[in-house]
């Protein structure tokens, strides 16, 4: 299926089925966003996604996008995530979060304790070896081996991989989780 903005990573269609196991009302995040491509996604197959991103601009673009397609069920927060500002990861508040291409390690236990029971996480990016690939180089953007898994080891992992994808070539953890 075509989606709204830019390309969407290839385990959110393997994985749609998943978002059947818990109520479509609740709300998936699409954390650190950036054009929203994977959460505009999962909002063409009608799940209810809330936008997150400190960039004011590609938030604008998601709602012009969503706008222009009559989807509803959305939000969007502008909100710095380094910032300390927490209050969004309420206690088994969402259903799924989305995590690409971005890693701030104080918002692993927040993300953790804000999905519900059965929940899903969807996590992927970049590893140490990215930096023989080109940016990011900075050890605080980039997961130690293993990092992603030993994160969630005590959830059902369904999914993980770490190691070099290509188009572009780039060095990856990617894992997909059900919360116990």
């Amino acid at each position: 299926m075509p989606h709204l903005n830019g390309e969407v990573s290839h385990i959110l269609p393997k994985y749609l089925p998943l978002f059947h196991s818990f109520d479509r009302e609740k709300e998936v995040l699409d954390l650190a966003c950036g054009n929203g491509r994977n959460g505009l996604f999962l909002l063409e197959n009608n799940f209810n996604v809330t936008f997150v991103d400190k960039n004011e601009k590609a938030l604008a673009e998601i709602s012009y996008a969503v706008k222009k397609k009559g989807y509803h069920l959305h939000k969007r927060l502008q909100i710095d995530l380094e910032d300390g500002e927490n209050s969004l990861f309420e206690p088994g508040r969402f259903g799924a979060v989305l995590v690409f291409n971005y890693l701030h390690r104080p918002l692993f236990p927040l993300i953790r304790s804000s999905i519900l029971k059965g929940g899903l996480i969807f996590y992927e990016t970049f590893t140490a070896a990215q930096r023989k690939f080109g940016r990011p180089k900075n050890p605080s953007f980039l997961l130690r081996k293993n990092e992603l898994l030993e994160t969630f080891e005590d959830w059902e992992i369904i999914d993980y991989f770490e190691g070099v994808k290509l188009g572009p070539q780039r060095s990856v953890a990617s894992l997909v989780a059900r919360k116990p």
